[in-house]
């Protein structure tokens, strides 16, 4: 592929799942302006309808045929690459199929960028939930050598308020379990559990001395220099499909 350099670039970020009209600023809000390289615009976009909170197999087998919806959606809208934005990379092969532009997921994003920074990384999470889908992954991504730990502090996610006034419980919750998998599970890079967590990257990383794995720029940041090296994902390996069926979904209406 190639891309030209003189032109605007457009990112579209995709949430898996349907989210309330009004907390679509703090997902917005997720990539502050001065993170993005000059020329980039990034659109958001959410799926329709789907999964909740991507805590099971079916949850996360409904939310990915709406982030393929948004992705096809993205790819005839003349977009230049397309970030899911998810530590569980819902859908991410499917897209990759699909798409020709070049597609990237935050959690496989964020686990090769940990590699590159230490020697074993720990997750730390919200909810218990969402523990299976890491083990999962990095088991399939070859990476799980890499694991020190995951840890979660039971807290179960709000998809309208973020963590939006916890703040002051939550952040030192997260930090209390960053030190365990440090000191007690020998890990030398913290990969925040979700693209959501995002509000506490700053202040993980003034408090630890450690590197803090922020994904929902990560996985941007990976769109962004795929398109200044023009490369996207090997068909060789995402395959296209035979037959598409880019409107099957279109009489579905949207939750929100």
């Amino acid at each position: 592929m190639t891309h030209s350099s003189k032109r605007p670039r457009r990112i579209r970020v995709i949430t898996p799942v349907p989210v309330p009209h009004q907390a679509h600023p703090l997902f917005c809000g997720q990539i502050p302006e001065d993170s993005r390289r000059p020329g980039t615009i990034l659109e958001f976009a959410f799926a329709r309808e789907g999964g909740h909170f991507l805590d099971s197999h079916y949850d996360s087998a409904l939310a990915t045929v709406f982030v393929l919806e948004q992705a096809q959606q993205a790819e005839d809208d003349g977009v230049d690459a397309v970030c899911i934005s998810t530590m569980t990379d819902t859908g991410l092969e499917a897209v990759r199929s699909r798409l020709s532009i070049p597609v990237v997921g935050a959690g496989l994003s964020s686990f090769l960028l940990a590699c590159n920074l230490g020697d074993r990384f720990s997750i730390i999470t919200l909810w218990q939930r969402w523990v299976p889908f890491y083990y999962k992954n990095l088991k399939q991504y070859q990476l799980d050598a890499r694991l020190a730990s995951v840890r979660h502090i039971n807290t179960h996610p709000n998809l309208e308020a973020l963590l939006t006034g916890k703040e002051e419980v939550v952040f030192a919750t997260l930090e209390k379990a960053a030190r365990q998998a440090i000191d007690e599970d020998g890990a030398d890079v913290i990969v925040l559990g979700s693209t959501t967590m995002y509000q506490s990257h700053q202040y993980l990383s003034q408090k630890l001395n450690v590197p803090v794995v922020n994904p929902a720029l990560v996985g941007v940041q990976a769109c962004e220099s795929l398109l200044d090296l023009s490369l996207s994902h090997s068909k060789a390996c995402y395959v296209e499909p035979e037959f598409r069926n880019d409107r099957l979904l279109s009489a579905v209406p949207s939750r929100f």
